[in-house]
């Protein structure tokens, strides 16, 4: 049977999906980062062998 009153831990879980989403936004956007840098890199050195 459902408990009465009211829900029981839904701040924390709502605090602990909006920290979890924050590092996997963090984490996405460390890697979009890291393979820009790379094709500069990349395209910095055809460009110097040139």
């Amino acid at each position: 049977m459902p408990k009465k009153g009211k829900e029981k831990n839904t701040k924390n879980k709502a605090k602990h999906s909006k920290l979890m989403n924050r590092k996997i936004n963090k984490q996405r956007d460390e890697k979009e980062l890291r393979k820009q840098r790379l094709k500069a890199i990349i395209k910095k050195s055809k460009e110097v062998e040139k």
